[in-house]
């Protein structure tokens, strides 16, 4: 897939963007195991048909249908581990709920050890309904409402994340309504720019998330949350962006944060015990993409926060991290079939799918790049340029803008665009009264649904007019 756009121009191998393919022999049936979920392999045989988890892209479509959301449990479940193992027993792996959520994801966290980060109360209802424990559940949000707030502190959520002042007594309210103290952690802006897109960067000072380190106001918080008998102030918490492959921002960060928990501890005596420093890690969406492998990231930060409390001669506080994205994203491509083929000559060639905007919103709101392949058979045909559109009425409705196809594409072939485990789902609409795509689980030669495909009866149960 190319990063950048190619308006115009011949559309053969001879033009692809240096780095992604070899020259006029470039090969579109390699798969790039970077992009690609760990057990997805292309058959060697002549017809080349994708497998994942043991089962051929083909069945899945003649079980399944399309599109689908393809999600390779067994990958899931070893990037968990390997966030767990990374961080160890002295530091706390939260899984984001937010990149994709169901019950049986639910199921794995809770088997693999981690915990999991909750910032509605409908995810709060989905983790309690699956077995998480109550008390391995993280409250997060810019607005919960009172009776999301309740729900939490009556289930014996572990911690609820502080995003303002309102907030702080809000919870505090409830808390001692209910007889309880609840622990509670603080969310600061630390003033850091992500390198990331503009609507995923979370801890410069002009958005909606925290309470600003500038001005005093996060020193003012911690005094009013540790004033407060409903209250149990553990930590602060600092999130600074999605999709961030630079440590720079997360080292600024703790810098940052340290330097709080020092004033904290000047001015009131106290040293808090935690400190989370959220997630927001890369993964790879194109072959361009280079992510850091969990135990880097862990060894990363731990010598970050240990040195700044070195520094400011104060304990290390307990780490945690709540990587959403880098677990489920790489393990889940989403499997569409072409339906009409569209050259303009001199320019490329637009291939619709069955799908779109609806199931993957990201490109449209992020300008997000991803990778796509046939999937369905093997083709040595000459590369030619496409964009892939989906079937809603919007000419913003683009899945991948510039990618190279076979020029023998045609309707009926199957295509997979990878790494779409996270978000696409999550954020997935009923534009245009689309129907909503399963996630298909594979593992070990079987296939089974954890989210159903939407019927139209979901869609006219709703309809009450």
């Amino acid at each position: 897939m190319s990063r950048s756009a190619h308006p115009a121009g011949p559309r053969h191998a001879d033009v692809l963007p240096e780095g992604h393919y070899s020259g006029p022999a470039a090969d579109l049936n390699a798969l790039d195991p970077k992009v690609w979920a760990q057990t997805v392999t292309r058959d060697a045989d002549a017809n080349g048909v994708v497998t994942v988890g043991g089962i051929d892209v083909k069945t899945l479509a003649e079980r399944h249908g399309t599109p689908a959301y393809v999600l390779d449990e067994a990958d899931f479940r070893e990037r968990a581990r390997a966030w767990r193992t990374a961080f160890g027993p002295d530091a706390d792996v939260f899984y984001a709920g937010k990149a994709f959520l169901s019950r049986a994801v639910v199921r794995w966290l809770h088997e693999e050890g981690l915990n999991l980060d909750v910032c509605s109360g409908g995810e709060l209802a989905t983790a309690l309904s699956a077995g998480m424990p109550a008390d391995r559940i993280a409250f997060h949000g810019n607005n919960k409402s009172v009776s999301e707030i309740t729900r939490a502190i009556e289930a014996g959520v572990g911690r609820i994340v502080l995003d303002s002042f309102q907030e702080i007594v809000r919870v505090a309210h409830v808390a001692q309504s209910l007889g309880k103290r609840q622990p509670v952690q603080i969310r600061i802006t630390v003033g850091v720019e992500a390198h990331t897109h503009e609507f995923i960067a979370t801890a410069h000072e002009d958005q909606k998330f925290g309470i600003p380190l500038a001005g005093g106001q996060a020193a003012e918080a911690v005094r009013r949350a540790l004033q407060l008998d409903g209250l149990e102030l553990i930590g602060i918490h600092s999130h600074i962006g999605s999709q961030i492959f630079d440590m720079s921002g997360f080292e600024v960060a703790a810098h940052r944060v340290v330097g709080l928990l020092k004033d904290i501890r000047d001015e009131h005596g106290v040293e808090l015990p935690e400190i989370d420093l959220g997630g927001g890690l890369g993964i790879a969406y194109t072959s361009d993409d280079d992510p850091r492998e969990p135990h880097d990231i862990a060894k990363a930060l731990t010598e970050i926060v240990t040195r700044e409390c070195d520094s400011a001669r104060l304990r290390t506080p307990r780490i945690s991290v709540e990587p959403g994205r880098a677990i489920v994203g790489p393990t889940a491509f989403t499997l569409y079939e072409v339906g009409t083929i569209k050259p303009l000559d001199g320019l490329r060639t637009y291939v619709s799918v069955d799908g779109g905007m609806s199931d993957n919103i990201r490109t449209a709101l992020y300008d997000a790049e991803y990778s796509v392949a046939l999937v369905s058979r093997r083709s040595d045909a000459e590369p030619m340029l496409a964009r892939v559109v989906g079937k809603h009425c919007e000419s913003g409705d683009i899945v991948v803008k510039d990618a190279f196809l076979p020029g023998d594409l045609a309707p009926g072939d199957l295509i997979a665009v990878p790494a779409t485990g996270a978000y696409c789902r999550s954020m997935a609409s009923n534009y245009n009264h689309v129907l909503r795509p399963p996630v298909v689980a594979v593992k070990d030669g079987e296939s089974r649904v954890i989210v159903r495909r939407e019927t139209e009866e979901d869609l006219l149960r709703l309809d009450v007019g």
